[in-house]
């Protein structure tokens, strides 16, 4: 009898055991996702900032038709989003690149300078850059820490039957990251906003 007890004890606690793991799986998957929308609603409100950026700045612009076209055609690439997440983070660096070669057509215009709209509008680049950066660097802990369960034993055997899988990091080429988009507040006193690398 004290075995048969034991050996009821001993499943009572591996199933237990099981159902604390799973739901601790299920936790960590919903939130490496909303950490995952957290980093998407940031990357579209750049999206949304784009036209107006690009408008304000062909307003004292005559020329540069090509980065103006370079922009507009990152952008559209970028917002076409996708689930493949290396190729959203090349899409992405590739946007934040010919956003810093917008602002440094931008810098060549001293009357840009002055215009609030366009000033008022590089602070919001600024601090959507510093969202992005920050949202992807809380998506990337969440995701080691779940792929880290999804590996490791003996929790990965639970991984594989319930079929939990690893998680797709979202990585941006750091230097691509610290060159784009630098922005210079020089006509506020402001010094240059550059957003922060990554992981």
């Amino acid at each position: 009898m004290i075995w048969i007890a034991a050996a009821v004890v001993l499943v009572v606690l591996v199933v237990a055991g099981g159902v604390v793991s799973y739901n601790r799986f299920v936790s960590q998957r919903n939130l490496v996702q909303d950490s995952w929308r957290q980093v998407d609603v940031e990357l579209h409100r750049r999206y949304d900032l784009v036209p107006g950026l690009l408008a304000s700045v062909r307003t004292h612009v005559t020329g540069d038709g090509e980065v103006f076209a370079e922009v507009t055609r990152r952008a559209e690439a970028a917002a076409r989003g996708g689930a493949d997440l290396s190729v959203r983070a090349g899409r992405e660096a590739a946007l934040a690149e010919a956003l810093r070669r917008l602002f440094a057509v931008a810098d060549r215009h001293p009357a840009l300078r002055e215009n609030e709209e366009f000033l008022d509008l590089q602070r919001q680049v600024a601090e959507t850059e510093d969202r992005i950066a920050a949202g992807r660097r809380f998506y990337n802990a969440n995701v080691r820490a779940y792929n880290t369960r999804v590996e490791a034993f003996p929790s990965s055997l639970l991984a594989a039957r319930c079929g939990f899988e690893e998680a797709e990091y979202f990585e941006v080429e750091e230097a691509q990251v610290r060159a784009a988009p630098a922005i210079d507040f020089g006509a506020l006193g402001t010094p240059s906003q550059t957003p922060p690398g990554d992981q």
